[in-house]
Parts: structure tokens; sequence; C-alpha cells
């Protein structure tokens, strides 16, 4: 069955990269589907699992169940800096400053050499301050 996992995982990597996100979806669904069962899978593969069909959701902009699946990979494996950032990025797309700041502080503990997420904590807190001079 572990065998079958990977080659299901394989198959939604390649549909992901090639831009085929419905059917990447469906893999990576089906992917995750299984690890939840007793066999189980690797913890950094059902993390980036989550991950990229969180990814597919942001860009058809399903952003709450784009953070589920990226708090789903977090609670996964939550030394995986990616779904902090990318998490982040919504919260910061939605106005939640508070919450965006938190996961790209948490992106830049666990890896500080993270430029995207350095540049977007300095424009959450920018944004987040101008909100306030304004009287938000």
């Amino acid at each position: 069955m572990e065998e079958d996992n990977s080659e299901i995982l394989e198959r939604a990597h390649s549909e992901f990269k090639k831009q085929n996100f419905k059917d990447a979806e469906e893999l990576y669904t089906t992917f995750i589907s299984s690890c939840l069962q007793p066999r189980g899978c690797k913890a950094s593969d059902l993390a980036a699992a989550y991950n990229n069909r969180g990814q597919i959701k942001y860009l058809r902009v399903d952003f709450y169940e784009a953070i589920e699946d990226y708090t789903s990979a977090i609670g996964t494996d939550s030394r995986f800096e990616t779904p902090f950032y990318n998490r982040g990025l919504i919260h910061y797309r939605l106005g939640f400053y508070d919450d965006a700041k938190d996961d790209f502080q948490q992106t830049l503990k666990l890896n500080p050499d993270f430029e995207d997420a350095k540049v977007s904590l300095r424009q959450t807190i920018l944004d987040q301050q101008h909100k306030t001079n304004r009287g938000y």
C-alpha cells in the first residue's frame, strides 16, 4: 500500500508542476485520504500534500479552504516552514495582520533565510501601522 501511496503522490506532484490543478487536487485528496488509514504515510509527504492542495485552493481564491489545508500541513509537520508562509499570505490578504505576522515570524524562526517571509513581515507591519493611523 505504501508503494501505491508514493505513486499517487508522485503523480500528484507531476500534475501540479504541469499546472493540471484539477487532476493534482484529486490525486492529493486521494493521497491524503489513504494516509489517514491505519498504515499511514510519512509526515513530510502528508504535509507536502496538504500544502500543495492548499496552494491549488489559494490559486482558486478559496482562501478559507486553503487555510484549512495549510493548518493541516502545519499540524502534520510543524517544522515545515512553507505552509506557515502560505497561510500568512492569506491572512495578510484578508487583513488579519496579527495572524499574518505570527505566521511570517514562525516561518523565519524555522528558516531565518526565507527572504519572501522577511519582505512579507515588513509589509504586514507597515500596512497594519497605516491601518491603525487611519483609525481602522
